[in-house]
């Protein structure tokens, strides 16, 4: 890239923050915060072809969303499963690749078994819809250094090709949705010297636009990786 050439974005992960709130603040259960949530997702991956962005990385499942309620955690299961039912036809038709990061075979067997069937569906696809199920940074951190140790010197190039983003492109851009301002135990490695937006806007109300927008004001950015 040229000094008078704009950074583009090609991986983008987003912190989808906000689904509980949203619900709440309109006196709706938190069941359909999370519809709606998944809804913004679709519009979200719909849109990725009219953008700059080859990989899209969604937070969808922490390691340590097991501690939520029982019913809200079984809700979220039964997302997913619908979710992965309802949109692998379009991810089919729109030529996206589904990837998954985290211990995402610890999830229940149907759906370890769905996520495999789409997994090999889509594996020729040309954009990148990376999602964190039963992740945590700091574990798939431990388990990359642990693989790397097993073969050999320990370095960070070593750790890196054990992570779970190994095959994806560096990343580019972090967004966090709903006004906080953490990485809740997400990509810490990755993040590194990604750069990193924090919006205030609920996770179901964020748009395509909105993403149109992050990318203009990541394209305005200089990147110097520790340089002047």
């Amino acid at each position: 890239m040229t000094s008078d050439q704009k950074p583009e974005a090609r991986h983008v992960a987003i912190i989808m923050d906000g689904n509980g709130r949203w619900a709440k603040r309109r006196h709706l259960p938190r069941a359909i915060g999370h519809q709606r949530g998944v809804e913004a997702v679709r519009k979200l991956v719909r849109s990725l072809k009219d953008t700059s962005v080859e990989c899209l990385t969604l937070y969808a499942f922490s390691s340590e969303n097991w501690k939520r309620p029982e019913e809200e955690v079984g809700d979220l299961m039964n997302l997913m499963r619908k979710f992965i039912r309802s949109d692998l036809p379009e991810f089919l038709a729109n030529d996206v690749r589904l990837h998954i990061i985290g211990d995402w075979r610890g999830l229940a067997p149907d759906i370890v078994e769905m996520l495999e069937d789409a997994l090999a569906r889509t594996a020729n696809g040309s954009r990148t819809l990376a999602v964190a199920l039963n992740y945590g940074s700091q574990q798939e951190i431990a388990r990359a250094a642990a693989l790397a140790a097993a073969e050999g010197e320990i370095t960070t190039e070593s750790i890196a090709a054990h992570l779970d983003t190994a095959q994806l492109p560096p990343l580019d851009l972090l967004i966090r949705t709903s006004g906080e301002v953490r990485l809740s135990n997400f990509l810490l490695w990755q993040s590194a010297y990604a750069e990193m937006m924090f919006v205030d806007t609920l996770w179901p109300d964020f748009t395509p636009e909105d993403l149109r927008h992050a990318l203009d004001e990541f394209a305005g950015r200089e990147r110097r990786y520790g340089g002047r």
